[in-house]
């Protein structure tokens, strides 16, 4: 009975512990000024460069502790429970799932990956404009991407972990769960400032996914976990190592051409911003410390 009980539980603490980021997220961003600045990409963990002079903040209120402390528990949660390990161990986890759901099969954990993206999307159309402008939001989500790549399917070759099924030795970590956090973190980022439901649903389907992905067999539980957690990792770290500032317009624009059947490419350099930049770098470096 303790094992029927345990899995439904740790699911529990799992969409608890990530929806508890985008609860969290809200409550900070309704004590940011309501004018219409251009605003850093890293103000979603940034502290103003004034408070920081004249009181440091702690260091369990500093962006860097905040953009990893949710994915940090994840992961370990995870990596505790590797074969036969930790309190209710990924072995448990499929014995009871295999017990309860013994033919269970679906195919709807592909689609779901990208589902936030969608809801991101649809949300602009339907003009509830995201945090950020579109080409910011592009950029931070390819860096996103290709963290998550990286990260994936490099510990895939480094662990050699064999799936449940036994269909390869590529289990360890979870990419679908990776990749449906890592969607779920953005458009968390990006329309938190509209409504707190918005991240709560995302993280909703994100947890979905990973559920599936043990039901289908495809994954243990430690995957899973381990999976989610790099998936929010990446996402953060875009967040907290992209420059540019949204709205801000670029100083130097390339663009093709064809004038008379000709290719080329067309170049034009905005010399007061240049200058600006030059005589304020600050405007464009952001401290990490």
């Amino acid at each position: 009975m303790k094992r029927i009980l345990n899995l439904p539980f740790v699911f529990s603490i799992f969409l608890g512990l990530v929806s508890f980021e985008s609860q969290g997220q809200v409550i900070d961003s309704l004590k940011a000024p309501q004018e219409a600045v251009a605003a850093d990409t890293l103000k979603k963990y940034q502290d103003s460069t004034l408070a920081q002079a004249t009181n440091k903040a702690p260091f369990f209120k500093s962006k860097a502790f905040k953009a990893t402390i949710i994915p940090a528990v994840l992961i370990g949660y995870g990596l505790s429970t590797i074969k036969d390990n930790g309190l209710y161990s990924s072995y448990d986890a499929k014995r009871d799932i295999q017990r309860h759901f013994p033919n269970f099969k679906t195919t709807i954990d592909n689609p779901l990956l990208i589902a936030p993206y969608v809801e991101l999307v649809l949300a602009n159309l339907l003009n509830a404009k995201s945090n950020n402008d579109f080409l910011n939001t592009t950029m931070v989500i390819l860096k996103a991407e290709a963290i998550f790549a990286v990260s994936v399917y490099g510990l895939k070759q480094v662990t050699d972990q064999e799936r449940p099924n036994g269909e390869n030795r590529e289990s360890l970590p979870s990419g679908h769960a990776a990749q449906a956090f890592l969607a779920a973190s953005i458009l968390n980022a990006e329309l938190k400032h509209r409504s707190p439901w918005y991240g709560v649903g995302a993280y909703t389907v994100a947890t979905s996914v990973g559920v599936f992905r043990m039901l289908n067999n495809k994954h243990w539980q430690s995957d899973v976990f381990v999976g989610a957690g790099i998936g929010m990792l990446s996402s953060h770290l875009a967040y907290l190592s992209h420059r540019n500032r949204w709205g801000r317009k670029p100083s130097i624009v390339m663009s093709p051409t064809l004038i008379y059947g000709v290719p080329g490419f067309a170049f034009s350099l905005n010399l007061d911003d240049y200058k600006n930049r030059r005589n304020k770098p600050d405007l464009n470096k952001i401290s990490l410390n």
